[in-house]
């Protein structure tokens, strides 16, 4: 707190400001904004928190994909003098493409307004109707003024016309949807382990994390690409034997058959494969300072499976701005995010980001530079 009071004093602040508690780098201090995403951890009597606050402009979109890539919820400030700016279009935009299902919009500042009810009524209208164009489905309204700490965690007496839970009250409190894929059984191979001693000399087991449904001993699984099946012989996960293994669980699991399994592929329950194809539509944001090359050629990464890729067609880029589909201009510079449809050299077996949020993601990188130049969420 005090080295707050210090920077803010040689900053030229006359007040305490508490941005600088996430603002750690001197740019970001000397200019007053969030350039990269600083991740802060606190925990209340109720639950655990991870907050990764992400830059609001523009110019940094990929290091707000970055941090919004994991996160439960989303939190968007809005200034109650300004009202819904495009920059409000943007992040509301990259949560939803991100599938965060959950948004508490906080109107700030409202000191500066008043307290007014009017005011704060008239943004949450224009925001609900962003929030059903968006599809949204879980969106909440806070009048606070930061500041002052009214309904951050304590009610304010100056706006006793609110009557819903404060902004710590609700992120208390509020239900996730954590398993976002209870359904679907996917288990994307990461390695093999062999580990030829006398105690386990013919023990094959195939390692990686669940990425989706529940997976038990007996069961009949089909591998990929190959499309051999096989049923699970056994579930381990060091030194312990599970009797089911669920999403977001790393464990080894060993086949009743000797197959020719290796990274990359993934075991699938027999009557709900994924889609199998080279031609893949998706969303990606760019994060390259090169544009991305109409017809170019890229490597791919999709779990623990690589492939090849050429850039068939730019489909439209979105202004980020105003949701509207540029198909004229579609030059996709850093931090644009477009709609392109590549071919892979290789068929991919993958599911739709909103079905699957971990086989329906992938990355590209340079082959040359062996650069990260962009994410992509396949539709």
């Amino acid at each position: 707190m005090d080295h707050i009071v210090q920077s803010g004093k040689r900053l030229g602040r006359e007040e305490l400001d508490l941005s600088l508690l996430t603002d750690g780098l001197r740019a970001e201090r000397e200019q007053g904004i969030t350039i990269d995403v600083a991740y802060r951890y606190f925990a209340t009597p109720a639950r655990k928190f991870i907050i990764a606050d992400t830059p609001g402009h523009i110019q940094y979109t990929r290091n707000m994909v970055t941090g919004a890539s994991t996160a439960d919820l989303a939190v968007i400030l809005i200034d109650a003098r300004k009202g819904v700016l495009e920059q409000t279009i943007r992040h509301s935009y990259i949560a939803s493409l991100l599938d965060i299902r959950h948004i508490i919009f906080c109107i700030n500042k409202m000191d500066m307004t008043n307290w007014s009810q009017e005011g704060f009524d008239k943004i949450v209208s224009e925001l609900g109707k962003l929030v059903s164009k968006l599809g949204i489905p879980d969106a909440r309204y806070i009048p606070i003024s930061a500041k002052y700490g009214d309904n951050v965690v304590d009610n304010s007496v100056n706006m006793p016309w609110y009557s819903g839970k404060t902004f710590l009250r609700l992120i208390e409190t509020i239900e996730i949807e954590k398993n976002k894929d209870p359904e679907n059984n996917r288990f994307p191979v990461q390695t093999i382990i062999r580990p030829h001693t006398n105690e386990f000399h013919d023990y094959r087991g195939y390692a990686g994390r669940v990425a989706g449904g529940v997976f038990k001993p007996g069961e009949e699984v089909v591998v990929l690409p190959s499309m051999r099946k096989s049923k699970i012989k056994s579930i381990d996960m060091f030194g312990k034997t599970l009797s089911e293994s669920i999403s977001g669980d790393s464990v080894a699991i060993s086949l009743e058959d000797q197959i020719d399994i290796s990274r990359g592929d993934m075991l699938v329950a027999p009557d709900d494969l994924p889609v199998i194809s080279q031609d893949i539509n998706l969303m990606v944001c760019w994060f390259n300072e090169q544009p991305l090359r109409n017809g170019g050629k890229y490597l791919v990464r999709i779990n623990s499976n690589e492939a090849g890729c050429i850039i068939k067609k730019v489909n439209y880029r979105l202004n980020i701005n105003t949701l509207e589909k540029d198909t004229e201009n579609i030059s996709v510079q850093m931090n644009d995010i477009a709609d392109i449809t590549i071919k892979t050299s290789k068929p991919l077996f993958f599911d739709s980001y909103k079905k699957n949020n971990i086989t329906g993601s992938m990355i590209f990188i340079d082959e040359g530079t062996n650069e990260t130049v962009a994410a992509g969420m396949i539709i």
